[in-house]
């Protein structure tokens, strides 16, 4: 049987991957902190929704030192997908000591872990702020993204090559996931999303930064799962030439692949979406941008289908539709 570590199991996308794998009858090990960054018993309840004879879950913080290295040595896992991380661009400038914690000596955890007990593919979550000032789009893997904007998105940068440089010396295979606003189901309280529909529900206002001139690549969560679920088995190789097009490193086995829906989608075409599909209308404040924030996102996603040969497909439409859905089923509207 398969065994997959996942981390931050518990999180808003560990946990649609999770129960993708264990579908698929893989052996999943779960790891989560259940930090309160958001409402703990939100992720109570996707872990428990996990749980079968194939889910192990390990509450501790991918911080903690020796945990995941204890955690390699046990179960040696065929595949790691690492996804606890402190999120939040705007969050990152309160609070940036939870970003160097969790982001930069996590992601050092788990790196000494797979070079101690080497999986088949260590595979680890970046982000499309990693992009940061770049103004050229849609975004490519290849371009230089050498000047974010948040301390949230340095940290996932700096992951980055930390992970290249174990992957250069350890010849440890990794692939890097860069992020295009996930949304949809069992999503986090403080994404736009989530905010929007509960104040729309309540009648209450909704801020829209920018005065809502932003564009967001968004990508529903099962869309991302399943690029995720096909790059577990494209593991990079050290090549002597890097095929056109390709991300991978010219000297080690890592390479950067956007998973995002290709379609850079308005703000207000967004919030519209939400006003359909709870048949109200949002009453809008309008506001400056926020500091740490970028304009717009927008995925080149041809490397993906490249490497896998599948494409993100859900609108906007259909899937903010289910998050709604899922909303009024979940707090009984």
């Amino acid at each position: 049987m398969t065994t997959v570590l996942v981390t931050g199991s518990a999180g808003f996308i560990g946990y649609h991957i999770s129960k993708l794998l264990l579908a698929e009858g893989m052996h999943v090990i779960g790891l989560d902190a259940m930090t309160d960054y958001y409402e703990v018993s939100l992720k109570q309840r996707r872990h428990a929704m996990l749980a079968s004879p194939n889910f192990t879950p390990v509450i501790g913080r991918v911080e903690d030192p020796g945990l995941v290295m204890d955690l390699f040595a046990t179960h040696k896992p065929d595949f790691v997908i690492h996804l606890a991380a402190q999120a939040g661009v705007r969050y990152s400038i309160e609070n940036p000591r939870s970003y160097l914690e969790s982001n930069i000596t996590g992601t050092f955890e788990v790196l000494e872990a797979a070079r101690a007990h080497p999986p088949k593919h260590l595979l680890l979550a970046s982000t499309s702020s990693a992009f940061g000032a770049n103004t050229t789009m849609p975004y490519q893997e290849m371009q230089r993204a050498e000047h974010q904007m948040s301390f949230y998105a340095a940290t996932k940068k700096a992951t980055e090559n930390m992970a290249h440089s174990y992957a250069h010396l350890f010849g440890l295979p990794v692939t890097m996931f860069r992020f295009f606003t996930v949304y949809g189901p069992w999503g986090r309280p403080d994404m736009a999303l989530f905010k929007f529909t509960k104040a729309i529900l309540n009648g209450d206002p909704i801020d829209v930064y920018n005065h809502g001139d932003m564009k967001r690549d968004f990508t529903y969560i099962d869309d991302l799962c399943e690029g995720i679920r096909l790059l577990m088995d494209a593991i990079p190789q050290r090549v002597e030439t890097v095929p056109a097009g390709d991300s991978l490193s010219p000297v080690a086995p890592h390479r950067v692949v956007n998973i995002g829906n290709s379609n850079a989608v308005q703000l207000t075409d967004f919030i519209a979406a939400i006003e359909a599909a709870t048949g109200l209308s949002a009453q809008k404040n309008l506001m400056p941008m926020q500091a740490g924030d970028v304009p717009a996102t927008w995925a080149d996603a041809s490397l993906l289908k490249q490497l896998t040969g599948y494409q993100p497909k859900t609108s906007v439409t259909d899937g903010v539709k289910h998050f709604v859905d899922w909303y009024q089923d979940y707090y009984a509207l």
